[in-house]
């Protein structure tokens, strides 16, 4: 019998909120609400399976699949954002967080070690959110709060389903859900600026 059987049921919930998070952010999307940065969701797609393929390297378990199935989904809305060109102002700074979050990307490959795996890719993550940043501090109604309220629950309950706690496994829910919060806070804040204006 499996020593800890309430990892598989935190897991298949982060997977509930996974989906829950991303239909209707898809669905925003093709309605033209919701504008999502083509080069955040590249990055965010790419290294977040990545990380999905380091955690269950570093014995991570069940706890890994929300990550894999999130990545996969990621690319997705990268592939609907440049259909929809949803967001395709592109700034000298993303063509720098872009060109940064691809060239960290053999790193993890040249170390071999799942744990500086993932704390590369953890690093090329949070760049992800650069262009996403830059466009919602401009435009603070272009994205879902809602969505990343959903991403970082998800992400911490994550930690809670791993299978075995390590850098290799905690850090990029951890670091991701941190970087949801401070999004969601910075966005809230200038959508009060700007409805003072």
């Amino acid at each position: 019998m499996e020593p800890y059987p309430y990892k598989e049921i935190l897991s298949a919930f982060a997977i509930v909120l996974t989906f829950a998070a991303f239909i209707p952010y898809i669905r925003s999307i093709l309605r033209g609400t919701t504008k999502p940065h083509v080069f955040s969701w590249f990055i965010w797609g790419t290294t977040t399976f990545v990380v999905f393929l380091a955690q269950l390297e570093g014995k991570g378990g069940v706890g890994a699949w929300p990550i894999g199935i999130s990545g996969g989904i990621a690319i997705f809305i990268a592939i609907l954002a440049y259909v929809k060109r949803s967001d395709i102002t592109i700034t000298k700074t993303d063509w720098l967080f872009f060109i940064s979050a691809l060239s960290s990307l053999p790193l993890w490959y040249l170390t071999s070690d799942p744990v500086w795996a993932v704390i590369i890719l953890t690093t090329v993550d949070v760049l992800g959110f650069g262009p996403t940043i830059r466009k919602v501090y401009a435009f603070p109604h272009s994205e879902s709060l809602l969505f990343f309220a959903l991403f970082a629950t998800r992400n911490l309950i994550v930690i809670g389903a791993l299978e075995a706690y390590s850098i290799t496994t905690v850090l990029f829910p951890a670091v991701i859900a941190t970087t949801c919060i401070l999004l969601i806070t910075m966005a809230t804040y200038r959508r009060q600026i700007v409805a003072r204006q």
